[in-house]
């Protein structure tokens, strides 16, 4: 399961679910998620925070986004409980909701806890980052956190090439269908192209504009993102899900030192 409608890609579909898990399998889900915090923190960890960021035109010729990504990046060694941090340009806009909205930039970091994630938001380093060079040279933002429900780490190294999936659902389902769904949809895939997948429900609904679900899909290349269109396994787990999807956002981007990044989507 590499994402969920436009690169996966899942077109449109007037087929609404009605599914009602057990309320056994939604624990097997949560346990699932939480089991997964004694893992160390550079294989997975269960919570993930993404911030989608829209910078404005003249920040991107000024410098000042590059000064935005550095000072975010930063953070990794200033904040304490940061598992993991990447800051840097989109690379690809995948979707029409992803084109719509227009980010430019993300952030895409990993923490133990949710305490952690909480300790890192209001840190002085992060307040400083965000009020410094975030807030100055942002049109828009968009954050999404999810406990990831994949029982299969997805660690990200350099050069690693990631397909991030939003995902709003159909009215008559509620999120907890669709983490289920996408969790049986990701087993039978298997590790396609070697891709790991995080995924799991928003708890941080705030800043989240009605996005309800996020998804990581971890690459080892852009070239194997790419290799991934097409597969059988693939395009099964597509089917498995798709009935369940409204609004769907996708785009890629590439982990990497600032100076390796390639260049954003649209500025």
């Amino acid at each position: 399961m590499i994402c969920l409608r436009a690169a996966l890609p899942f077109p449109s579909s007037p087929l609404r679910l009605a599914l009602k898990p057990s309320s056994s399998s939604r624990s097997a889900l949560r346990v699932a998620a939480m089991s997964s915090s004694g893992a160390s923190p550079a294989v997975a960890a269960p919570i993930e925070h993404i911030v989608l960021i829209k910078v404005r035109p003249e920040a991107a010729a000024s410098g000042a986004a590059a000064a935005m990504v550095s000072s975010l990046q930063a953070l990794s060694t200033l904040v304490p409980g940061v598992s993991y941090i990447h800051a840097g340009p989109v690379l690809r806009l995948r979707s029409p909701a992803a084109e719509a909205l227009g980010p430019t930039h993300l952030l895409h970091s990993r923490y133990a806890t949710k305490p952690d994630l909480a300790a890192y938001a209001v840190h002085p380093a992060h307040v400083a980052a965000v009020q410094g060079h975030v807030l100055p040279n942002a049109l828009d933002t968009t954050a999404i956190d999810w406990v990831n429900a994949a029982q299969v780490p997805s660690p990200v190294a350099p050069g690693s090439a990631v397909r991030l999936t939003l995902a709003k659902v159909k009215e008559g389902v509620d999120v907890p269908q669709l983490v289920e769904k996408v969790a049986a949809a990701t087993a039978a895939a298997g590790e396609a192209k070697g891709a790991k997948v995080s995924f799991g429900e928003n708890f941080s609904p705030a800043r989240a504009k009605g996005y309800q679900f996020g998804m990581v899909a971890v690459f080892d290349s852009v070239e194997d993102l790419d290799a991934v269109e097409g597969d059988g396994k693939v395009e099964g787990a597509k089917a498995e899900v798709r009935p369940l999807l409204d609004e769907v956002l996708v785009l890629d981007f590439v982990v990497g030192p600032t100076s390796e990044a390639p260049a954003p989507a649209n500025l």
